[in-house]
């Protein structure tokens, strides 16, 4: 059986991958990942249009100077970006995403398995713990990468805005990214927290093991002898 000690700490990482988990679901299920404003023109008026969307779904709304405007419109991201380079790149954004999930999953069952059993020397202990706390790390941060990517870089919203409302001239676009988008910064806080706890333990381990040598390193030879 563990000890007090160790079942205290890996609990702690227990909890902290099951937060990483629960927050990147959340990031999977909202649509606040970014609202584009986008300038537009079309042949009788102007005016904006405003997308807020995340990874699956997302709505806009028109705002015109004059004339009459469309109703506010839902979409699946996905449903309407056709075969272009922006769903490619939101595809695999997407994907590193659901990896990033499942990492911290096993990262959870490793921490809670340890903290009832004693796997020290294989894959399963620390070493596994780390392995999946820096890939879950690294393929939300992969995903957080490719996401801005492609907005910025490659004009999602403009495709977005393009494909909802094909009649209009897009001028000028401003982007502001939500709270879902910025969880992304939590899961990986969460990872280096997990990563951490295990490290400090790690380290009060050796401690230990270093303490109870030394009676023996410093007792006399005849002491040792007899």
């Amino acid at each position: 059986m563990p000890t007090t000690q160790k079942t205290l700490m890996f609990l702690s990482g227990f909890l902290t991958s099951l937060g990483s988990v629960v927050v990147i679901c959340s990031i999977l299920g909202t649509q606040a990942w970014i609202t584009s404003t986008i300038f537009f023109t079309d042949a009788i008026s102007n005016g904006t249009i405003v997308i807020t969307y995340g990874l699956f779904r997302g709505m806009s709304a028109q705002d015109l100077n004059e004339g009459l405007q469309d109703l506010d419109k839902n979409f699946e991201v996905l449903g309407i970006l056709d075969n272009s380079s922006q769903k490619s790149l939101h595809s695999v954004a997407i994907l590193f995403l659901v990896l990033g999930l499942g990492a911290s999953v096993l990262s959870s069952v490793f921490t809670f398995y340890n903290s009832i059993s004693n796997p020290y020397q294989t894959f399963l202990g620390p070493v596994g713990v780390y392995t999946w706390n820096i890939l879950s790390a690294s393929f939300v941060f992969l995903t957080m990468v490719l996401f801005v990517g492609n907005v910025e870089s490659n004009h999602l919203s403009e495709k977005l805005s393009q494909k909802l409302y094909p009649e209009t001239t897009n001028q000028r676009v401003t982007h502001s990214y939500g709270y879902s988008f910025w969880l992304i910064l939590l899961v990986i806080l969460l990872n280096i927290v997990t990563v951490v706890i295990i490290i400090f333990y790690q380290k009060a381990r050796y401690q230990q093991k270093q303490e109870q040598r030394k009676p023996v390193e410093y007792a006399p030879r005849d002491g040792i002898l007899f």
